[in-house]
């Protein structure tokens, strides 16, 4: 009997071994494709694409990768492409799907607006073959567009979305900027602000600041903000000529809001911003002919004076941890450090809480006015040592009055502070404290 148990058990196991095994090689297998399913109409891959023609009314467009990689418009007039949108018509031939052959061998191809094709795209590879891929009318049901290749007989629905993808002009794939420059190697902005010319420049930390109309601190996020929206200026494709006209009319009868000029590797370019009597901007490029309506986050993003790009922070710490913080109220000098996780003073271990909220109050003190005068004897003392001891600043804060007035030790810009936030941080500079000792009843529970 026990035997049987063995033999039995054993036949078991092999069972259920072949059906691991034949369930793995089933894995392995690759999946068949579904008999049923629409075929594909084109598959290139983009990177095998040299070239795509599309016509459409009569008139042609055409776009050829140039040496360096990047697509560029060569009909019907050299421009630069919009190497996103390219990309976009490009990829659709990646892997073009149908949603249901039509005919296998059409022999009239008039009926599906096939014999005088909507829109024509020839895509050329690289090895010199083309492929030519017809669009035809909407279906009638209007979700699919009729559509072939040239050569193959076979008529096929695609879906509508399709025909947005390719059905593409001239101003389409064109580069609609007004200048053009590469952010991450821009390192010089000159703006006239409200008739002031304003330089911002790159220091030795990669950060911007204030150049003209004399060395300032700048706020980042507020120049890179600037940049955003000098980037975003670009030609409406949809604009009219009538449209075009009215532009031309405005600026050249407009208020002048600003003279942008951005330096990159690649040279200066200069854009012009105007405020029509519409109340609308209008701008010019050097990257692109003719003038054109704006948004207005573009002139209202101009349409400020130098101290909106100013650093209003009196610390430049931002949101990494200081290492040292010394603070000289009246002659009463207290020194914390970190090390690891705990701030000390001197020997005296400190409570984390209490020197994080002096953090906060250094770290939020801010410019409420820029004065070009009005300090006088510093009350109070603040200088903090951050970025792994490699940045020091020292902020001399003096009082006249009920107000107060900041200077950064060796830098000529007076910061009037709100007189709240200095005694907040007086406050909290005194309530740093050691850790509350444990309770008694705790320790009861350690000698237990």
């Amino acid at each position: 009997m026990q035997f049987r148990g063995l033999l039995a058990g054993a036949v078991l196991l092999a069972l259920l071994g072949g059906l691991l095994y034949w369930s793995n090689q089933k894995e392995k297998e690759p999946a068949k494709p579904d008999p049923n399913a629409p075929p594909k109409i084109v598959e290139i891959p983009s990177d095998q694409i040299q070239q795509v023609e599309i016509v459409k009314a009569g008139a042609a467009t055409t776009v050829k990768r140039g040496n360096d990689g990047k697509w560029e418009i060569i009909a019907p007039k050299p421009s630069r492409a919009d190497q996103d949108s390219v990309s976009t018509l490009v990829g659709a031939f990646n892997s073009l799907g149908s949603d249901r052959l039509i005919e296998e061998k059409a022999a009239d191809l008039t009926q599906y607006g096939l014999q005088q094709p909507q829109v024509a795209v020839t895509v050329t590879k690289k090895d010199g073959k083309t492929v030519k891929l017809l669009l035809g009318d909407e279906t009638p049901t209007s979700g699919g567009i009729f559509a072939k290749l040239e050569g193959d007989p076979r008529v096929f629905t695609v879906a509508s979305w399709n025909k947005s993808s390719l059905d593409k002009g001239f101003k389409d794939l064109q580069d609609r900027r007004l200048i053009t420059f590469d952010s991450d190697k821009l390192t010089r902005i000159e703006v006239t602000l409200k008739g002031q010319m304003v330089e911002f420049g790159k220091n030795n930390q990669n950060e911007w600041t204030i150049l003209k109309p004399k060395p300032m601190r700048a706020d980042g996020g507020a120049v890179e903000e600037l940049v955003r929206r000098l980037k975003d200026a670009k030609m409406d494709p949809a604009v009219s000529d009538e449209d075009a006209r009215k532009a031309l009319t405005e600026f050249a009868g407009g208020a002048l809001i600003a003279v942008a000029k951005t330096t990159d590797a690649s040279g200066t370019q200069e854009l012009q911003v105007r405020k029509g009597k519409d109340n609308n901007y209008y701008a010019r490029g050097a990257a692109l002919e003719g003038v054109y309506k704006v948004p207005n986050d573009l002139g209202d993003g101009l349409n400020k004076a130098v101290d909106d790009f100013r650093q209003k922070k009196v610390f430049d710490f931002g949101w990494s941890d200081p290492n040292r913080i010394e603070i000289d109220d009246a002659g009463k000098v207290r020194t914390f450090a970190k090390s690891g996780d705990k701030w000390t003073e001197g020997a005296k271990t400190l409570d984390n809480i209490s020197v994080q909220n002096l953090v906060d109050k250094l770290r939020d003190l801010q410019a409420a006015k820029f004065l070009d005068a009005g300090y006088t004897t510093p009350v109070l003392k603040a200088t903090v040592v951050s970025n792994d001891g490699k940045r020091t600043e020292k902020v001399l804060i003096s009082k006249t009055g009920e107000d107060y007035f900041a200077i950064r030790e060796n830098e000529p810009s007076v910061y009037q502070l709100d007189r709240k936030a200095v005694e907040d941080l007086k406050k909290a500079a005194a309530e740093v404290k050691e850790p509350a000792p444990p309770s008694a009843a705790k320790k009861d529970e350690k000698k237990k």
